[in-house]
């Protein structure tokens, strides 16, 4: 009989409610409700990106996850002495390292875990001894894949950006470059993870790469509640996500 693959978590990134927020300070809408309403709609996981520019998810927001979620969150955050600081703190379930740029509108690529790896070691090693599951936001590419490996990181988050915005043969190429990276890191005992960019249109073919165990959406989410509200879009998102399981 095959062996079927687990079931695929989605972890829902509350990011852009803080950022609608921001452009008139205040408390509303509140990332935190957002956060509630995405559990109680079948996401996973929450997941906030505290940047060091605080464009959006702020410290106290973390708190407030931290105090009201009974699922996991998922922090990312870069490799900087305050982040570390901040996520020793508050000692989310898992935290993601990821690239970050003060000039950049969003994450544009995955971390250089390969180039940056003496001074990941000891950033990596710090949240494991504290019992945060560490993640490495990373293209799918070997060499990253083995710098995750010699860190000892239990996860890495393969960036989806450049298949989403791709089109034709080049997409399939790439979904075939995140699906031998995926397989790559099961096989050396770290869990695949995927995001960045994905919709409605394009997620099916990232969710039935077997070996992936969550997906990680926000923007879009965010976006389309616009249109469905919030519980609609992240259900059909689910709906999506188990029918290409």
């Amino acid at each position: 009989m095959p062996h079927s693959p687990a079931p695929l978590r989605l972890g829902v990134n509350i990011d852009h409610v803080a950022t609608i927020r921001n452009a008139r300070g205040g408390d509303h809408p509140d990332p935190v409700k957002a956060a509630l309403l995405a559990v109680k709609a079948g996401a996973d996981g929450i997941t906030a990106h505290l940047r060091e520019d605080r464009r959006h998810i702020r410290d106290e927001d973390v708190a407030t996850l931290m105090a009201a979620l009974n699922v996991p969150l998922n922090l990312e955050m870069a490799a900087t002495a305050e982040m570390l600081d901040i996520a020793l703190r508050y000692k989310p379930h898992a935290a993601c390292i990821v690239p970050e740029k003060r000039e950049e509108r969003t994450t544009e690529g995955g971390l250089d875990a390969a180039g940056q790896f003496e001074s990941l070691q000891p950033i990596v090693k710090a949240l494991g001894d504290a019992g945060i599951r560490v993640s490495l936001f990373i293209e799918a590419d070997a060499r990253q894949i083995d710098a995750a490996i010699r860190l000892g990181a239990p996860v890495v988050e393969f960036h989806t950006g450049a298949y989403a915005h791709m089109h034709g043969e080049a997409r399939a190429a790439e979904l075939r470059k995140l699906a031998d990276a995926a397989a790559l890191a099961a096989k050396n005992g770290i869990e695949p993870h995927a995001g960045h960019g994905l919709t409605f249109d394009n997620v099916a073919p990232i969710a039935a790469i077997p070996q992936v165990a969550e997906l990680n959406i926000g923007h879009f989410l965010i976006g389309e509640a616009i249109f469905g509200g919030l519980e609609g879009s992240i259900r059909e998102m689910r709906r999506q996500m188990d029918l290409a399981r």
